[in-house]
């Protein structure tokens, strides 16, 4: 993880086509136990969320969410947090 210009963190993920693509780390929220990433790539605009995970080796890695009601769940999460923020 590297800081850009702006303070950000920016982090190259690499597909399972390993091809690397560059996001900009907006924010990390924790949901019933579990860690996620809110993410946005360096070249869009709309950001992703992505579960932190463990593989078999014990390396953490990132993971997509394929259960709508947990997205959903994080996803109303960070923008409660970020109303907040607001309020402040």
């Amino acid at each position: 993880m590297n800081l850009n210009n702006n303070g950000e963190s920016t982090v190259i993920l690499t597909d399972e086509e390993g091809q690397e693509h560059e996001f900009n780390l907006i924010d990390v929220v924790k949901v019933a136990g579990k860690e996620y990433a809110i993410l946005q790539p360096v070249d869009e605009e709309e950001a992703i969320i992505l579960r932190f995970d463990v593989d078999e080796s014990g390396n953490e890695i990132l993971c997509e969410i394929e259960d709508d009601e947990e997205w959903e769940q994080v996803a109303d999460t960070w923008q409660e947090m970020l109303e907040d923020e607001d309020e402040v």
